[in-house]
């Protein structure tokens, strides 16, 4: 099986990216996805957060109030650091969750899309790395338009994660986002072709497909030898 892990920065056009894969039919394991259905009103993550933060940042019905939340720990590194230290383990279980899922499934070639692929060290289970790159100037204006936000706050939350620079210089392959779409999509196109290349040996024999012929091959080596000892 191959695990390709996708990672950026805010702004940097990672889900476009990510949304281009599924598009061609390659599953897509999303960490904000898993990590929303972490915080969701009574689990663990949401006791957890909620008994360290308080009822402020909770909306009327009870749920947390994301972008609340946001405002607070990207304000405050202290703060952020507390929140990835409750919620990072609970993360980390729903994608491996995600994994298996798609393993028994029999696909090949997933994708994790991870923000902080980095600082998770859950680069180290990923090949190849994509790194989703844009100058810095290009992420702090797209950052202002989407969020409707003001330049400090925008340069506050493109300070609070891993540099793109840096990301960039640990991939193994990287999209310059700092253009249009249809230079992201012809750059896509290049990258698919990489990401889609017939399995290693390697990783073949981690796939499902590969670990069935392991076990297959095992039975038959154990009955051939059960029979030429019968003979003996």
């Amino acid at each position: 099986m191959r695990i390709v892990g996708l990672t950026g920065g805010i702004s940097s056009g990672k889900s476009t990216a990510s949304n281009l894969f599924k598009s061609h039919d390659i599953p897509v394991v999303d960490a904000d996805i898993v990590a929303r259905d972490v915080l969701k009103k009574d689990t663990g993550g949401y006791k957890g957060v909620v008994a360290a933060f308080g009822d402020d940042i909770l909306q009327a019905n009870g749920e947390v109030d994301r972008p609340k939340l946001g405002q607070i720990v990207f304000s405050d590194p202290g703060k952020r650091q507390l929140l990835n230290r409750l919620l990072a383990p609970c993360i980390s279980s729903g994608i491996w969750w995600e994994i298996l899922r798609l393993w028994l499934k029999g696909y090949k070639v997933i994708v994790l899309d991870i923000p902080l692929l980095f600082e998770a060290k859950m680069d180290k289970w990923t090949k190849p790395i994509i790194v989703v790159w844009v100058d810095t100037e290009t992420q702090l204006q797209r950052l202002m338009a989407r969020d409707r936000i003001n330049e400090e706050d925008a340069r506050n939350r493109i300070k609070a994660q891993m540099s793109l620079d840096l990301k960039r210089s640990q991939a193994n392959i990287v999209i310059d986002n700092s253009g249009s779409l249809e230079d992201l999509e012809e750059q896509f196109q290049k990258v698919l072709v990489q990401v889609t290349r017939p399995l290693t040996w390697s990783e073949f024999w981690l796939s499902r497909q590969g670990t069935f012929s392991a076990l297959v091959s095992t039975v038959i080596g154990v009955a051939a030898g059960k029979n030429v000892l019968s003979k003996l």
